[in-house]
């Protein structure tokens, strides 16, 4: 056999020892120009988009609680608390003041271990299924009227002075609102009295209750008596009343509508035989947006913004990005 030269297979052994170090070298300064790179370029709101906010509803009936996205609770609650025969931009008022009450409920806080109830205390709440079983053939027709309209209002919410506000709602007033502090004695500067004439084509206007003497007298704590003496009758500036005696006795307007189950505080009384008529007009509390009214604005061809800028006296419509 041949010898190989010493000085040939020292060269060959140069090359075999270097050439993997050279093959290595370009491949590590380009994963560092990668990495530098990548560093180096700032984040876009399209690759990190911000997480819903999750409302804790705590369901009476089941007494469960359940984690629902905002944009999904607010049109159940929307579902839930006015018809979808309304008028689109009446339903999107709705929408601003479901989600504004909610944002505000989130952002103060609870000391329960939910963030509201499915009921009138908060908003009433009910889940798809119940909307289904409620709307039956009509359900896929008003879910879809329903989802544009809280789309179409996504993340706005109602603020006085970049808070968000104490969105009250009812169903009719009695051709006005009512201040708050008229009502709660507390003065809210956006919950005025403002006019609503659109109420009075709402089909709950006016309303007769009929109640026995002795249930008045009983839930009034007064004399249980035939006779009935009114007096001293005081009304606000929306025409509810204020105050009055009843035999003898002060209440407030409020304390009679709630302690009789009266649709309003704008109320008269009229006693025959054993029975005592009142006579209500409009339906609810009265502070706040009327939904009948609302609809009525928007049958005129107002917009939702017209709506609740009406109802909420200075107010501004803001996103969550800009308050929360």
């Amino acid at each position: 056999m041949r010898k190989v030269p010493i000085i040939l297979v020292a060269t060959l052994l140069s090359v075999i020892l270097v050439l993997p170090t050279l093959l290595v070298i370009p491949f590590a300064e380009a994963s560092t120009k990668v990495d530098e790179q990548v560093e180096s370029e700032p984040v876009t709101e399209t690759e990190t988009p911000s997480e819903e906010p999750v409302v804790s509803v705590f369901r009476q009936e089941s007494e469960v609680v359940e984690e629902v996205p905002l944009e999904e609770y607010v049109a159940l609650v929307v579902a839930s608390e006015m018809p979808m025969s309304f008028e689109k931009e009446a339903i999107k008022a709705q929408a601003l003041a479901a989600r504004t009450y909610i944002v505000k409920k989130m952002l103060t806080g609870s000391e329960e271990a939910y963030d509201v109830t499915d009921t009138v205390n908060d908003q009433v709440f009910k889940s798809e299924e119940e909307l289904r079983e409620d709307w039956g053939v009509d359900f896929s027709e008003r879910f879809m009227k329903l989802e544009q309209a809280v789309n179409e209002t996504k993340g706005q919410i109602i603020t006085y002075e970049g808070t968000p506000i104490t969105a009250q709602f009812f169903s009719t007033s009695n051709g006005y609102t009512e201040n708050a502090e008229d009502y709660w004695q507390n003065e809210i500067p956006y919950l005025k009295s403002v006019s609503s004439p659109w109420d009075e084509k709402s089909p709950e206007f006016s309303e007769q209750e009929v109640i026995a003497m002795q249930k008045v007298a009983a839930q009034l704590d007064i004399n249980a008596s035939n006779n009935l003496t009114v007096s001293n009758v005081k009304r606000t500036e929306s025409g509810r009343i204020a105050e009055l005696t009843i035999n003898g006795k002060s209440f407030s307007g409020r304390e009679v509508r709630e302690a009789l189950g009266l649709r309003s505080n704008d109320f008269t009384i009229e006693k025959k035989d054993d029975y005592i008529i009142f006579k209500t007009e409009g339906y609810g509390h009265g502070v706040g947006m009327s939904q009948y009214g609302a609809n009525g604005m928007a049958r005129e061809g107002k917009t939702y913004q017209d709506i609740v800028k009406h109802y909420y006296q200075g107010i501004d419509i803001q996103t969550l990005e800009e308050v929360m």
